[in-house]
């Protein structure tokens, strides 16, 4: 009899170890959360496997982007495109009332987004801006600049008459614009939590500077063409690729990917100490970044002087790497139902930014960069990052030139330094001007 007791007793413990009950297999990929008095019930999926639902983001996007001939030429970011398409099927199965689903990725976002920003900083090179000359970056600089506060005041003034929140106007404005999606996601929640925004301030700012990535490659390509028919611009038969002229392949490198990958781990923890100081400068709401770019920017030029060296393709493998990353878990967690009550107020601003962009570059960009076939291509690029991202700016400027020929410095300088300097000043300006808004 107790044999059988025994017997019995272990194969309820078999059973108990090979068929757990539901709520337990659940509990290895997150936290369940019933739904009571009405709530759509909800489920957090932990880190790791949140960061599968990322790289299947990431392999969506790539391969969407691959078979569509429209988005190549838009040069939207593949994780954008994968990643609204997640999150509106999230958002349909929460408006269903089936579940709400959401995901713990907050502090791998935030490594992401502070290694990509670093590894931004890191392409400022005192040398490239002597190769250009100190005049040229001088007025791109202030070109830059200039930019970004005349889109805040357009969208902040336009906003107020068509009565569209400060905050939401201004993820409609430099931070979507000039910023891209990057610098909108990380401005939403500081805008929420320390300004008072409302909660739809970041899906506001991704979702604009999305449609900015369209925009910009829907003006930057005319732009030029116009400026170089209207002056009649030609490009030196002379000025040739860096590629064309050497030969030189950059391979990348195990042993060197380690490396870098090292060194950008030890720049970023060095960038807290100079967040910490700017963080703390009165009226200023500092993102974390900043001191990362910053941490970039010193040690590149520091290297350089000191003759350390470093391995510049694996460390824009890394840049790009945690960007598809960030775009990712950034695009799939936003919620695109907050949307609906101000996507009209949006599409006024953003035709609007459409717009002075587009003047911008032709009255502006054009002839302080020098009113030649540079100048021109540097106006495209100014219309892909001052309505998208670098990787606009890259793919008008490429485009331009495929159609009517090279130009070394615009190539080689413009986008990163231009971006750079957003990178630097927008964020300022953003905290500046949103501080004042919050008063």
């Amino acid at each position: 009899m107790a044999r059988g007791s025994r017997g019995a007793c272990g194969e309820r413990n078999k059973e108990v170890f090979f068929m757990p009950t539901v709520e337990k297999i659940l509990e290895y990929f997150g936290t369940y959360t019933p739904g009571v008095d009405g709530a759509v019930s909800a489920f957090k999926f932990e880190y790791l496997t949140s960061l599968g639902f990322a790289a299947i983001v990431i392999f969506l996007g790539h391969a969407i982007v691959k078979r569509s001939a429209m988005l190549r030429k838009f040069a939207i970011p593949a994780p954008v495109v994968s990643g609204l398409l997640f999150s509106i099927v999230i958002a349909i199965l929460k408006g269903s009332g089936l579940i709400a689903i959401s995901f713990n990725v907050s502090t791998v976002q935030d490594l992401c987004q502070n290694i990509f920003f670093m590894c931004v900083g890191f392409g400022f090179s005192w040398k490239l801006i002597r190769h250009a000359g100190g005049k040229l970056c001088l007025k791109i600089a202030i070109a830059a600049c200039l930019l970004i506060t005349l889109q805040d005041v357009l969208g902040v003034l336009v906003g107020q008459l068509i009565g569209l929140n400060p905050f939401l106007a201004l993820q409609c404005s430099s931070s979507a614009m000039s910023g891209g999606v990057g610098t909108a996601a990380s401005f939403g929640p500081i805008f929420i939590e320390k300004m008072g925004a409302p909660e739809s301030a970041t899906a506001v700012g991704v979702t604009a500077g999305t449609l900015g990535n369209v925009m910009g490659s829907l003006i930057g390509g005319p732009v030029a063409a116009f400026l170089i028919s209207r002056h009649g611009l030609k490009s030196d038969p002379n000025d040739k690729p860096e590629s064309a002229v050497d030969g030189k392949i950059n391979e990348l490198s195990n042993s060197r990917m380690v490396s870098m990958f090292g060194m950008v781990l030890l720049l970023c923890a060095l960038g807290m100490p100079i967040y910490c100081i700017l963080d703390n400068i009165p009226m200023i709401e500092m993102p974390k970044f900043i001191g990362c770019l910053f941490a970039g920017a010193i040690a590149r030029n520091v290297m350089e002087a000191a003759h350390i060296k470093f391995y510049t393709p694996e460390v824009d493998a890394l840049e790009h790497m945690f960007l598809e990353l960030y775009l990712a878990l950034v695009l799939m967690t936003i919620d695109i139902t907050a949307l609906a009550d101000v996507a009209g107020q949006m599409g006024i601003i953003l035709l609007l930014q459409a717009a002075l962009m587009a003047l911008f570059a032709i009255f502006v960009s054009y002839n302080m960069f020098g009113r030649n076939y540079g100048a021109a291509v540097m106006a495209a690029g100014n219309c892909g990052w001052g309505c998208g991202s670098g990787p606009n700016a890259v793919a008008n400027e490429k485009a331009v030139m495929d159609q009517y020929g090279w130009h070394n410095v615009a190539w080689v300088l413009y986008p990163s330094f231009a971006v750079i300097i957003d990178d630097i000043y927008n964020p300022i300006f953003l905290s500046v001007f949103g501080g004042l808004l919050a008063h």
